[in-house]
């Protein structure tokens, strides 16, 4: 199986920006979630274990897995989208400071880059190839600790959505999706399973 587990939830949760590249901590309700994870996985052997880079999964992935950092397969493709000069503003500095960058993002969601940043369309290239790379290359148990908009790529073409709809795919801080690695094709079988459900 294939576990492809979004970082918990993190400081400041509570406000409204874009957090991209943005490196910051796990909240307590985020070392909550992912104690609840470690439980759950402390009764499956996980033979490989892969993070982006920035702390909010490496702490998440060290604490499901039990593993040190160095134990850990740190890939920076699967950092979270860059978000550029938006990274880290509220949408309401957004507004007011990029109006019409901000309508030109509304009518393309996937296409429009943030200035220096990337598009979801870039994400996507970004991130299919190497996950292809991880799930051919590592059979049996894999963690994939990763962000909420690395996993929609990775669910988006699993499903064979559409980019358009990536936002239709629910990814709650901590949420757990399942991914059937046993057969030539992979299969989606849990999305965004949160800490409680199973």
């Amino acid at each position: 199986m294939i576990y492809l587990l979004r970082h918990g939830e993190i400081t400041g949760a509570a406000t409204k920006r874009f957090i991209g590249q943005t490196d910051v901590g796990l909240a307590r309700t985020g070392l909550d979630q992912a104690g609840f994870w470690q439980t759950y996985f402390s009764g499956i052997h996980l033979d490989q274990v892969f993070a982006s880079p920035l702390s909010r999964t490496v702490h998440t992935a060290k604490i499901v897995s039990g593993l040190t950092r160095e134990e850990i397969t740190l890939v920076a493709e699967l950092k979270e989208i860059n978000l550029g000069e938006w990274d880290g503003k509220t949408f309401k500095e957004i507004k007011e400071t990029f109006p019409d960058q901000w309508k030109k993002r509304g009518r393309d969601l996937t296409g429009y880059r943030p200035p220096l940043g990337e598009s979801f369309s870039d994400l996507s290239q970004r991130i299919l190839p190497v996950f292809q790379r991880i799930s051919a290359d590592n059979p049996g148990n894999i963690l994939i600790v990763a962000h909420a908009g690395v996993n929609r790529m990775i669910l988006c073409r699993l499903l064979k959505k559409k980019l358009e709809d990536l936002f239709a795919i629910p990814q709650a801080y901590g949420c757990l999706n399942i991914i059937d690695n046993g057969k030539k094709e992979l299969r989606v079988q849990g999305i965004n399973l949160v800490p409680g459900t199973l």
